[in-house]
């Protein structure tokens, strides 16, 4: 007898314990819609001391979380209220996740560290003419050509080359008039005049000392190569008649090229002007040629977001050809030593960058990280993480938005993801290994989706609402139609709730 009452109070011991267990879960997990309203002298009564207030940042729809509202009232995206997030909540934000948790999920991570990063950008870009290198020959007389040297585009030339011969008909009754003057023994200030008039006429020093030697006026000159390199216009042919200004050639000096270097906006400013340069291409693998950074184009390309650094490189042996195209690199080989992570940590929603940093006690929390360059596979951090953290490099497939990171986060914490839900008195309205499920009532059956007033879903921390699910794949059950009580499972597809299986529960006092 004796050892039987033991036995019975030890069980009831258990159940009540069990049942406070439960109970203690069950509030922890209900979302708090206000701050407990405790009155003053509430803690003088009882002895104890009064409850600190909380402090609340905003308010804000759980289906919504983007949108933030600066005082309580009812959410204009669904039809419940705002729900409040209070300080202490942001502060200690982040999921504790066990280690078989975290073994199932094939999360890594890895250290953050501080690396030695070379001051260095490396681009891509395309050989173009040096334009301060080109020199461009005119005619300054009226005249035709007689010789033609030079005939086609990209031909060589060399310094002092003929390129072509010209017969000016005017020059000869000046040149004749200056050798009468010479010879007439007049005024030395009249034969200066005179002389002066060949000038104007742009007539060539070596043209009037032939004309001198040989006692005739010369009305025929040749024009010579001023610079080395290749001839890019050819403006003139045989015979035809040239005007003063004309363009004859426009010769190039290829000795030194242009590099035009795409640069990335976040890298413009690691890039200075005067830098030094090197240039490699795949038409001369293991040949590098040296430059620096002429000059920073003023201007950014709409389509890649990129701007043009204008490299001058030496090019010897002229073997470096307009349109090549070329990889660079800029800067010197100072390194400065900054935070790296690994660049799969990094998560890019596109209006930010995200990282999840390793906390202790198995705690995961994201934090918002401002990117720098890029080195090797790793990724400079400049601010949001300190070295000695370690981040998640592996199993963030569980993220891929701000909305689904909250989601997601929740359903770690609440133990959605592998755990058993935890069970109390109320309705089921936790996360099973397909997704979530719940009780409520039809409003509305329509084509598309089923709108429902459910019970609070703690795993999502949502409060009881009416919000529409998509309907299942094979369609609602036939007859559903609004005022049916039914229990009901689902999954978040995107921004949508997709319902996976509905049925109608018993109607109250009908036999099973």
């Amino acid at each position: 007898m004796v050892a039987g009452l033991l036995i019975a109070t030890a069980i009831a011991v258990l159940v009540f314990g069990a049942y406070q267990l439960g109970m203690n879960q069950g509030m922890s997990m209900a979302p708090q819609a206000s701050a407990p309203s405790t009155p003053v002298n509430a803690g003088v009564m009882s002895g104890a001391a009064p409850a600190p207030e909380r402090k609340v940042l905003y308010w804000h729809d759980p289906m919504v979380p983007g949108h933030r509202f600066d005082k309580p009232g009812k959410s204009p995206f669904m039809d419940m209220q705002l729900v409040p997030v209070y300080a202490e909540e942001s502060q200690s934000s982040g999921v504790t996740v066990n280690a078989t948790m975290t073994q199932n999920l094939g999360m890594r991570t890895a250290l953050v560290r501080k690396g030695a990063a070379d001051a260095k950008v490396e681009a891509v870009g395309t050989v173009v003419q040096n334009e301060r290198a080109t020199v461009v020959v005119q005619s300054r007389v009226s005249g035709y050509v007689e010789k033609l040297f030079v005939r086609a585009t990209l031909d060589p030339v060399a310094k002092g080359q003929p390129l072509v011969t010209i017969f000016a008909p005017e020059w000869s009754g000046a040149l004749s008039e200056y050798l009468s003057l010479r010879k007439a023994n007049i005024d030395p200030k009249i034969v200066a005049a005179a002389r002066e008039r060949l000038r104007l006429l742009s007539i060539p020093d070596d043209v009037i000392e032939r004309s001198q030697r040989d006692g005739t006026a010369q009305s025929r000159f040749t024009l010579a190569a001023p610079i080395s390199g290749v001839v890019a216009e050819l403006g003139v042919r045989e015979g035809v008649m040239v005007q003063p200004g004309m363009a004859l050639f426009r010769i190039v000096d290829l000795s030194s090229v242009w590099v035009e270097a795409n640069i990335g906006e976040m890298q413009a400013a690691e890039i200075l002007e005067g830098a030094a340069a090197v240039a490699k291409t795949d038409a001369y693998p293991g040949q590098s040629f040296s430059g620096k950074v002429s000059a920073i184009l003023p201007q950014v390309d709409a389509a890649t977001r990129t701007l043009r650094a204008r490299l001058e490189v030496r090019n010897p042996g002229t073997v470096l050809k307009p349109g090549m195209f070329v990889s660079v690199v800029l800067g010197t080989s100072a390194t400065q030593h900054v935070l790296l992570v690994p660049q799969e940590a990094v998560i890019a929603t596109g209006k930010r960058n995200v990282v999840i940093v390793a906390a202790d006690d198995n705690r995961f929390v994201p934090v918002d990280v401002t990117l720098g360059r890029s080195v090797g596979s790793d990724v400079e951090v400049k601010s949001g993480l300190s070295e000695g953290q370690r981040v998640v490099t592996s199993g963030q497939f569980l993220i891929d938005s701000e909305a689904s990171l909250k989601s997601a986060l929740s359903r770690l914490e609440s133990g959605a993801i592998g755990d058993k839900a935890p069970s109390s008195g109320a309705p089921v309205a936790a996360a099973s290994g397909s997704g979530y499920q719940s009780e409520g009532n039809v409003e509305e059956v329509g084509a598309e989706e089923v709108t429902l007033s459910h019970e609070p879903i703690p795993a999502l921390k949502w409060p009881s609402m009416t919000m529409g699910f998509k309907n299942p794949p094979s369609g609602p059950p036939a007859g559903l139609k609004p005022g049916d009580r039914v229990k009901f499972e689902f999954v978040q597809s995107g921004d949508a709730y997709q319902l996976t299986r509905i049925e109608r529960l018993p109607a109250a006092g009908s036999k099973p």
